[in-house]
């Protein structure tokens, strides 16, 4: 399902000032990381921890994205996977990160920032970018065709999806959510 709700279900909306886990001068308290971009670890919240990277100057922005959340992964306990329903589950947000910050690198100038958060239920996945197109799975799906298919797997893999927009504010935020392993 595509939406373009405000906020991801569940959701109450923008965190407060200075839940993003740097500190008031907006300097992450682990500085930068390789490739120019920065990382932002665990912020508990009620029983949900998020990690944000910021790609300010970072080059290869899908293999820094795959390897920010894979780690993400290991301190939440998705890996090592027990079963392997665990373990596709932990592919399927791998899969879903690069097909999110793959499309904000081909049809809006990069990514900016990506978040990604995690409860007992869900794993919620937010890219940032500058870009002012919508995306939307093409219609119809041609399945035997290169390229074309992020969304389409964004859409099939994932609980629901959508698109973030803040009036006056350049660019958008794309959002995506997929199950907990039982």
């Amino acid at each position: 399902m595509s939406t373009t709700r405000p906020y991801s279900p569940g959701d109450r909306g923008p965190e407060p000032s200075g839940a993003s886990g740097a500190s008031e001068g907006g300097v992450p308290p682990n500085g930068a990381s390789a490739g120019g971009a920065t990382a932002v670890p665990a912020v508990p919240s009620g029983g949900r921890q998020v990690r944000r990277l910021s790609f300010d100057g970072a080059s290869g922005v899908v293999p820094l994205a795959r390897d920010f959340a894979r780690q993400a992964l290991y301190a939440w306990g998705w890996l090592p996977a027990a079963s392997a329903d665990r373990r596709a589950a932990a592919e399927d947000v791998l899969l879903v990160v690069s097909e999110l910050v793959t499309n904000a690198c081909l049809h809006a100038e990069g990514p900016d920032q990506m978040e990604i958060a995690c409860d007992n239920k869900v794993i919620h996945i937010e890219v940032s970018d500058r870009g002012t197109g919508q995306p939307a799975p093409r219609t119809p799906h041609r399945a035997g065709r290169p390229g074309g298919h992020g969304m389409f797997i964004v859409q099939r893999l994932c609980l629901d999806w959508g698109v973030v927009r803040v009036p006056g504010v350049a660019g958008k935020k794309v959002w995506a959510e997929l199950g907990a392993p039982a």
